[in-house]
């Protein structure tokens, strides 16, 4: 069974990343959560996408260069006055739930990584109790690579798109560089995933393989019949409708 992991929450539905989003997409019934991790001013880990606030909140400016107590006064667009979370409110949120949580490093306006912010990471996961669910992702290998110097038994994954691989040197360096990652999970953009699929199974295996980000329903039929773990997608609701159809 390809399991679903709802992106950023499940943000065609709810606003992206926000408590309410969260609590929706859980109720739903799906297999993980994907949220998005930055550092504010204060230390205080953070859960947006973007380095900057314009997009999804009303507010202006980085992510960084604000506290946790100013994020949390910074509105969400459409999310009934909610502010930015922290992360330790997103995971006591989830705690109890059985699902998996992925939890995406990310980097500043300047495209840096936060320094420190793996071992805070990873001290915020052990401390709610999340160590066997949760699942640490990045594009930059060397963040993962990181991670695993702290804690070398913590799960990851390595986010994968044309880019992301150019930088790399290519999709074949890409996958190597990934796969010497012991047992880290490559979820790959669905088009390049789609003409490197062969590829990836014989580099990787299906259970060390995702696609993101499948919407429309033709798509996330096409992507839950593929030999892959996961699907990551804004439409958590179709693909469980379309899971539950086909079995």
């Amino acid at each position: 069974m390809v399991l679903i992991i709802g992106h950023r929450g499940a943000r065609n539905l709810w606003p992206e990343n926000s408590l309410e989003g969260f609590r929706h997409t859980l109720a739903l019934g799906v297999d993980g959560i994907e949220l998005d991790v930055h550092l504010a001013r204060d230390g205080t880990l953070v859960v947006i996408h973007d380095p900057t606030l314009e997009r999804t909140t009303e507010g202006t400016g980085a992510v960084a260069g604000l506290t946790a107590a100013e994020l949390a006064a910074t509105r969400l667009r459409d999310a009934g006055g909610a502010g930015v979370p922290t992360l330790d409110a997103v995971l006591a949120l989830l705690r109890d739930s059985p699902v998996e949580l992925h939890l995406e490093i990310k980097t500043d306006i300047a495209g840096r990584a936060y320094p420190g912010l793996e071992g805070r990471l990873i001290d915020a996961i052990a401390r709610h109790g999340l160590r066997q669910r949760a699942i640490i992702t990045c594009f930059v290998p060397e963040v993962l690579e990181a991670v695993r110097r702290i804690d070398p038994d913590q799960r990851v994954l390595a986010s994968l798109d044309r880019r992301s691989a150019e930088l790399l040197g290519g999709i074949e360096p890409a996958l190597e560089r990934f796969a010497a990652i012991d047992g880290c999970l490559v979820a790959v953009e669905k088009s390049l995933l789609s003409a490197t699929l062969d590829l990836c199974l014989a580099r990787l295996g299906r259970s060390r393989l995702g696609a993101w980000v499948p919407n429309e329903p033709d798509d996330i039929a096409h992507w839950l019949r593929q030999p892959i773990r996961q699907i990551t997608t804004d439409r958590p609701d179709l693909a469980l409708a379309a899971r539950s159809a086909a079995v």
